[in-house]
């Protein structure tokens, strides 16, 4: 074994700065490799040595380049530069060209650069750092194409010895999944979507198993389940910063909240999750039993849904041909998905769909379409042959929940297949009154179902957590999955009672079984005409004190949708709505056209309270790189996050301003501990609203969620202008019980005295300066809770859309008197189970 010394000139001129001074963890701490930086004072990247372009990125801010020896050079230009998309930057050179010492590579513009906010500082990293012994960085000033930048000394083998072997990858230690139902669809889409923002090539790794992590199905197939120990492996330029940023995703949960990070290294390992025990069979001949998919009651009809079968042909045209008619259609296929997203009023539930996208990306899934192409097949025959052989081998797996997504990439094949072939989706033909009987529903039929005439469903596939039941559940549609086979012999128009809450079907009921469920449903029904009647009236109670009733909302649908239910404005905008499950923060022009639709939708007499960014080490962005946290709920999250990446709230409050024409707007900032974080808060909008001139009385509130907050209510109220407590943190912080855990969760009850102890400590505090507060957490939907609340003094409740008639209908039958004595009674008590006792004895 030998050595030999390779020098890197500099690409710019400029100011040389130590690897470990540049303001980004991903340098600083070395996670792409070792080199050095350059502040620079020109403007065209030149090539620091001969060698093949072995990767431009897309957005032209960074290349790879290749010597001769091998040696992998990463050029960075600026610091998440990335966010600009390729605006201002002038590639000179394509991928795979070979290039002299000095020879340009990328032109680019500082202004623009500057302008966005962004540092131009450009980073010199040597990515495959295995092979280097011994690397020494330059100090001083750099004049492009002359200064020496790197020196590094490189381990060449002897003539006489044996070839190395390629690197096989770096492999990460081990990590406990903590995600209680394991890497099903949306953590696994999660984590590819991180792993494709890498160039290397990353793996999972199970035992002796191993998938393409930048493949849903992929990571699927290796059906990793809770507590399962997995590794992360990587090969490639980038290969170390891909395997610290996914085992940090993964350990964090994959944006699913899982309480404690990872479980330690000598827990159990817990059994498989079995496939489902073979359906339960009635006595009585006339019910059919399965498993509960969507709670409720139905009386209707059968009307059995047949699956068309979509002819292809096997022999291809020109492979080239067929490869851009299976582009065309995926393309199609994610606008359509784009537009059943947009229906869907519950963002968690549209999210669905963002896998199915996923699932239109994964190269897995279409490697296998396009091998078959260049084999000669058609485009339809391949991609049906492709989605299908997947579909199979989700079906097998032992989990239950992985086994369920089969359907899911069905349904994505279908809808492509359709667009291949020219085949249109043959519109449902529904009778009134229909309960639909099936072997499978997709999502897709799921969410396109015609409320008007469907009254329920029951499929003889899928179960309780597949994405079909989740949806039945958000459109309040009552169903059955899992149900006995003996329900697809049954006749169109049979009469039958579906009871999606105990999973059963009964055929042939008598009229007394008919007329009783009808009674309870025509009481029901008659209680929620009446709420929807009065919505347009306010909340007043009978003594005559008004009680804002507002909406907790996750976008412009929901918005319009409130204004409809007679909601008085928005007293919680998620807004991390715009954050979440995407590569790169949303822009300022993005953010100001979301914030000002709403706005609009509300108009200027409601009031629009638009919480800022709230994600952290339990919701981790991939675009903002964070350290795994062993306790993320008690990490950097919130207002925390926020005040450490400025730039990321001073972007959002410039988009949130420009709505201050539209509505009476309000900013409030999430997990507030310490009167310095109000501050600072106050501080960076106080500065953006000088800078864009907006003269509007915009009022700043925070969140309520922390102890020590609502023990410093009075304090808080001096320097903010109201209140809004989020009873969900709120309660797991006092009662030290995660919200999620699956044995603790019933306990951590926000009706606990020690909560609403607090809750009436902050309301005193408040109100002692004359500040407003608010409930915008999961007790202000609740009806049992609306009583206590208001005799604690809350002036708003702001509720889930759909439950706001029920809430102002109740509101109107209470004296706010009564409430008052209520409340002190109630806060005397000392337990949940004295406290909804008596809370019960008041409500219908």
């Amino acid at each position: 074994m030998s050595n030999k010394t390779v020098e890197l000139i500099a690409p710019l001129s400029g100011l040389f700065v130590p690897i470990e001074a540049v303001p980004d963890p991903v340098f600083s701490q070395k996670m792409v490799g070792d080199g050095v930086s350059i502040d620079p004072t020109s403007n065209v990247l030149l090539a620091p040595a001969a060698g093949k372009i072995t990767q431009l990125a897309s957005t032209f801010h960074a290349l790879t380049l290749t010597t001769a020896d091998g040696l992998q050079v990463l050029l960075h230009i600026g610091l998440d530069t990335v966010m600009l998309k390729g605006q201002g930057f002038r590639p000179l050179v394509k991928e795979g060209d070979t290039v002299a010492l000095g020879q340009p590579l990328i032109e680019f513009d500082e202004a623009v650069i500057t302008a966005a906010g962004k540092s131009s500082m450009t980073e010199i990293v040597i990515a495959n750092g295995d092979i280097v012994t011994n690397l020494q960085a330059a100090r001083g000033f750099a004049h492009a194409g002359k200064t020496v930048a790197l020196t590094v000394t490189l381990a060449v083998a002897s003539a006489a010895a044996e070839p190395a072997a390629a690197p096989s990858g770096n492999l990460s230690d081990p990590i406990r999944v903590p995600n209680p139902t394991g890497l099903h669809a949306r953590p696994a889409a999660v984590v590819a979507n991180l792993a494709k923002t890498f160039n290397s090539d990353v793996k999972l790794v199970r035992g002796s198993e191993e998938a393409n992590a930048k493949s849903v199905v992929g990571i699927m197939g290796l059906e990793v389940q809770n507590n399962d120990e997995i590794r992360v492996k990587a090969t490639g330029v980038d290969a170390a910063g891909a395997i610290k940023a996914l085992v940090d995703l993964i350990r964090s949960g994959s944006g699913e909240d899982c309480g404690a990070a990872a479980a330690p290294a000598t827990a159990p390992k817990p059994v498989a999750v079995p496939r489902p025990a073979p359906k339960a069979h009635s006595d009585d001949p006339n019910t059919l039993l399965g498993v509960s998919a969507s709670p409720g009651l139905a009386v209707g009809q059968i009307f059995q849904v047949r699956q068309e079968v979509i002819e292809v042909r096997e022999a291809g045209d020109n492979p080239q041909l067929e490869r851009r008619r299976l582009e065309e259609a995926l393309k199609e296929a994610r606008q359509q998905l784009e537009g059943l997203k947009s229906e869907i009023s519950d963002a968690s539930k549209a999210e669905i769909f963002s896998a199915h996208q996923e699932l239109l990306a994964d190269p897995e899934l279409l490697d296998l379409a396009l091998s078959a192409i260049s084999a000669g097949k058609s485009a339809p025959f391949a991609w049906k042959q492709a989605f299908t052989a997947y579909a199979d081998k989700l079906s097998k797996l032992k989990n239950e929940l992985l086994a369920g997504r089969a359907n899911d990439i069905r349904d994505v094949g279908r809808r492509v297949l359709r667009l291949l072939t020219g085949v249109k989706e043959a519109a449902l033909e529904v009778p009134d009154n229909a309960i639909l009987i099936a072997e499978e529903l997709t999502p897709s039929d799921t969410a396109s179902l015609d409320r008007n005439k469907v009254l329920g469903f029951a499929t003889t596939g899928g179960g309780a957590t597949s994405h079909v039941a989740i949806l039945a559940r958000s459109l309040n549609i009552p169903a059955i999955c899992g149900i006995e086979e003996a329900v697809l012999e049954l006749a169109n128009g049979t009469n039958v009672i579906l009871d999606g809450t105990k999973g059963s079907l009964r055929k042939n009921p008598s009229e007394a079984e008919i007329l009783d469920i009808r009674t309870r449903q025509a009481m029901l029904a008659k209680k929620r005409e009446e709420e929807l009647a009065a919505a347009g009236q306010p909340a007043v109670t009978k003594d005559g004190v008004h009680i804002e009733v507002v909406a907790n909302i996750g976008g412009l649908e929901d918005a319009q949708q409130s204004v409809a239910l007679g909601g008085e404005g928005v007293g919680l905008l998620r807004s991390e709505f715009l954050y979440l499950e995407r590569t790169d923060a949303p822009t300022e022009e993005e953010q100001t056209k979301i914030y000002g639709d709403i706005a609009k939708a509300l108009g200027t007499e409601r009031t629009l309270v638009i919480r800022t960014l709230d994600v952290g080490g339990d919701k981790p962005l991939p675009y903002l790189p964070m350290p795994a946290e062993e306790n993320p709920f008690l990490g950097v999250r919130g207002i925390r996050l926020c005040l450490a990446a400025p730039e990321i709230l001073r972007t959002q409050v410039r988009g949130i301003l420009r709505a201050a024409p539209f509505s009476k707007l309000h900013i409030m900032f999430p997990m507030i501990a310490s009167l310095e974080e109000v501050r600072d808060a106050r501080k960076i909008v106080a500065e953006e609203k000088a800078a864009l001139g907006v003269t509007a009385d915009v009022k700043v509130g925070i969140m309520v969620e922390v102890p020590s907050t609502a023990v410093m209510s009075e304090i808080f109220a001096r320097e903010v202008d109201f209140f809004s407590i989020g009873t969900n943190d709120l309660t797991q912080y006092t009662l030290a019980m995660d919200r999620g855990h699956p044995k603790l969760a019933k306990q951590a009850d926000a009706l606990h005295p020690g909560v609403l102890r607090l809750i009436a400590m902050t309301v005193k505090g408040a109100h002692a300066h004359g500040k407003w507060v608010g409930v915008c957490g999961g007790i202000a939907s609740d009806p049992l809770a609306v009583p206590v609340l208001l005799g604690i003094g809350v002036d708003e409740l702001s509720v889930s859309v759909p439950a706001i008639p029920a809430i102002k209908a109740m509101v109107r039958k209470l004296n706010k008197a009564d409430c008052q004595k209520l409340a002190t009674e109630v806060l005397q008590m000392g337990t949940v189970a004295e406290v909804r006792a008596r809370l019960s004895s008041l409500v219908d």
